[in-house]
């Protein structure tokens, strides 16, 4: 069985990135032993459909549209992705539920679930996550694991970085706070 994580957002427009730094903290904190393979799918849109297609189950870490509390989290089968009407409301939940369903008249498509928290922020145009969903992105974490774990996929624990090192490691910035991009020289 092929595997797959895919982060999929934008990550300069604040919880809208939560995808994107979902996958790279698991990256970062976790070993997999199995057939899995993490992929940034950032705002690929159409060109993610090539998953949909290849392997037997597709695991989407993203936002959700959906009216209830920001961090509140979702796990939306493929089938209650095609039910859900009001889940179009970003250009990639819309790409998403469309490559569903030209998928699903296909001879074969991948399992499909999609991991969703509700933002609190997608408007900012800042590099990081809102309170909110700062302190219930380990909640989608845990729930990514557990999904992972059900695919017979071994999991082992290997460091403990926070989120916002996580995506200062990865994007240079955090809410505001930058990490030195040019190094020093002490000596001078």
């Amino acid at each position: 069985m092929k595997n797959v994580v895919i982060g999929v957002g934008n990550v300069l427009f604040k919880d809208e990135g939560i995808g994107i730094y979902a996958l790279k903290y698991l990256e970062k904190n976790y070993d997999f032993f199995g057939d899995i393979e993490f992929v940034d799918g950032g705002t690929l849109g159409f060109k993610l459909m090539s998953y949909f297609q290849e392997y037997d189950n597709v695991i989407i870490l993203d936002t959700v549209s959906i009216e209830d509390e920001a961090g509140s989290i979702f796990s939306l089968p493929s089938e209650a992705l095609l039910d859900l009407g009001t889940y179009r409301k970003t250009a990639h939940e819309v790409e998403i539920v469309e490559m569903l369903e030209i998928c699903s008249v296909l001879d074969k498509y991948a399992k499909v679930l999609v991991l969703g928290i509700i933002p609190d922020d997608i408007l900012s145009v800042e590099i990081g996550l809102s309170k909110a969903l700062e302190q219930s992105y380990p909640n989608l974490v845990n729930e990514a694991l557990k999904e992972i774990e059900k695919l017979g996929i071994s999991i082992k624990k290997k460091s403990s970085s926070s989120i916002r090192q996580t995506v200062l490691d990865f994007m240079g910035s955090y809410n505001g706070e930058h990490r030195d991009r040019v190094p020093r020289n002490e000596a001078s």
